[in-house]
């Protein structure tokens, strides 16, 4: 019997412990149906010859905030390193769209002024309208005067959606606010943003959502984990899934604030039974924060930052309290994924998952730990015996983004803690592998070539080589890994009969390419359950 569509002719990786390579795979409606030799592969209606390329099961990106993609009424300040940059920027920006109340931009390094971090004062006379600047990884806010005055925070007023920092000297505040993401998705914080920030409007929230599907799709992702829902966002999926824009499978973690009572959790119970769930949207995973992060010194550390004596940071609960959380959560069954950068914040964390064992007994949860950035030693085998899964992102590793304020906070004494990527694996522990767009690219192959060189994308300072990673093991980790990590092994993530037909054809064969060779390739066709959703050669009919 003629399967919809044949692959062959290329290299095919299964993921499949029982047969790993193939020669041809067949799709049937949405599932494999055939997984072979080409000799003996059936007869297809259509045959796609990948002449060479290089087919494997779709990423799964499990840490992406399609949320906080791209906008295009902001200045996008990526990779920005120059203070002198970003003001020209903005203020060009402010100087073409004079009709805007706000002036926002995005992605802003830590590093951008030396020595300290940015303030009010850097941006004067860039223009005389509010500024509002996130960093590249949501967790800080940068102010100007007419934003702190606007807001309320000059005259002593506070805000829901993170700390604005006062000057010990002055007593004023400056310009820089902490604790941003922790706090803004909140059901107050969200409400204030809306009210205040044209940013965070639903309208332009939802344009992000779309734009970062269609990023997924042409870079080969075909499941995506929103990590961090707030409950009052959950429309925009919805209403994604109505307009045809949900084309990657996606898997929705709720927000869940640190100081959240029982009632919430009665909350995000109702909203997982009755929200509507099928193929391509569910929900089910619970998003909690242990700890900030290291790069404004807020991620809870074991001992002192190296340039900073006397300071730990801190843990978003009083540690019993975080465990009591946790316990809690896991009583009601939810799977928990958990924010934790700094060695304490990892350390709480896998303290509340074994005490939830002991209270709650053993079962199969697989509560991740999201970016597992720097790791004392004793705590890796923990991952592999309590079952945690290690929810890492390898472009984090890259001195583009962690050299300067990353490993200045944390010290060269801690470096070998950093992103163990292939200990983490060596540990038997279940890893996954993904982007965290937008504080890194999207594009998984950068992903791949960061974890096989930990250097930047020049090539240059790689740094903790010992945990580079090859080909393989990185590719398992963005596929099967994270199919594994949400349950779904068997139907996702390994090529396989009966399994879910959700593929991507690479442009080249990248396990006969050097790292550097991998950055230039492409996804040039991204399959759903059968069904092209990217499609750069046009090798599959329309649907």
């Amino acid at each position: 019997m003629a399967v919809d569509t044949l692959f062959t002719g290329g290299r095919i990786r299964t993921f499949d412990p029982e047969q790993p390579w193939a020669e041809a795979v067949g799709v049937t409606g949405d599932r494999i149906s055939y997984v072979g030799s080409a000799e003996d592969a059936p007869a297809a209606r259509t045959t796609v010859e990948l002449d060479g390329r290089l087919l494997t099961p779709g990423v799964a990106d499990t840490h992406n905030h399609l949320l906080l993609g791209f906008d295009d009424l902001a200045v996008s300040l990526d990779q920005v390193q120059s203070l002198d940059v970003v003001r020209s920027r903005i203020a060009a920006f402010a100087e073409r769209h004079p009709e805007l109340d706000w002036i926002c931009a995005e992605n802003a390094l830590y590093s951008v002024v030396e020595g300290r971090r940015p303030n009010a004062d850097d941006l004067v006379g860039v223009t005389d309208r509010p500024v509002f600047i996130t960093t590249y990884d949501q967790h800080s806010v940068w102010l100007n005067r007419p934003a702190l005055a606007k807001l309320g925070i000059l005259n002593g007023g506070d805000i829901a959606w993170g700390n604005p920092e006062i000057d010990a000297a002055t007593g004023e505040p400056t310009g820089w606010v902490t604790d941003f993401y922790t706090s803004a998705m909140t059901v107050d914080g969200l409400a204030e943003l809306q009210r205040d920030i044209p940013l965070y409007s639903p309208d332009r929230r939802y344009r992000k959502v779309t734009n970062s599907l269609d990023m997924a799709a042409r870079f080969g992702i075909t499941t995506v984990v929103e990590p961090q829902v707030p409950l009052a966002e959950l429309d925009l999926f919805a209403r994604a899934e109505r307009e045809g824009k949900l084309t990657s499978r996606t898997i929705a973690a709720i927000y869940h604030p640190a100081a959240a009572d029982a009632d919430f959790r009665r909350r995000i119970t109702e909203a997982i039974r009755e929200t509507p769930q099928h193929d391509r949207f569910k929900l089910g995973m619970v998003k909690l924060y242990a700890d900030d992060v290291i790069e404004p010194h807020t991620a809870a550390m074991l001992e002192d930052y190296a340039n900073r004596p006397g300071h730990r940071g801190h843990t978003s609960l009083e540690p019993t309290e975080f465990t009591k959380l946790f316990v809690e959560l896991d009583r009601l069954g939810y799977q928990v994924h958990t924010h934790a950068t700094g060695d304490w914040g990892i350390r709480l964390t896998l303290d509340s998952i074994e005490a939830a064992q002991r209270a709650n007994g053993v079962r199969d949860a697989r509560h991740g730990i999201v970016h597992v950035e720097c790791l004392a030693p004793e705590d890796l085998p923990r991952f592999e015996r309590l079952g945690v899964v290690a929810a890492m992102q390898p472009r984090h590793a890259s001195p583009d983004l962690v050299a300067g304020t990353w490993m200045e906070n944390v010290g060269e004494a801690r470096w070998d803690r950093a992103w163990r990527f292939r200990s983490m694996i060596d540990s038997g522990a279940r890893v996954t592998f993904s982007s965290d767009w937008q504080v890194g690219e999207m594009d998984p192959l950068v992903g791949i070539y960061s974890a096989m060189t930990r250097a930047r994308l020049d090539g240059r300072d790689a740094w903790t080589e010992d945990e580079r990673l090859d080909l393989d093991r990185t590719l398992a980790a963005y596929t099967r890994g994270g199919a594994e990590a949400f349950h779904h092994e068997g139907g996702l993530g390994i090529l396989r009969e009966g399994a879910l037909a959700d593929v991507v054809a690479w442009s080249g064969d990248l396990y006969g390419m050097e790292p550097a060779e991998i950055l230039s390739q492409r996804a040039e066709l991204t399959v759903v359950g059968g069904r092209a959703i990217h499609d750069a050669r046009e090798e599959l009919p329309a649907q």
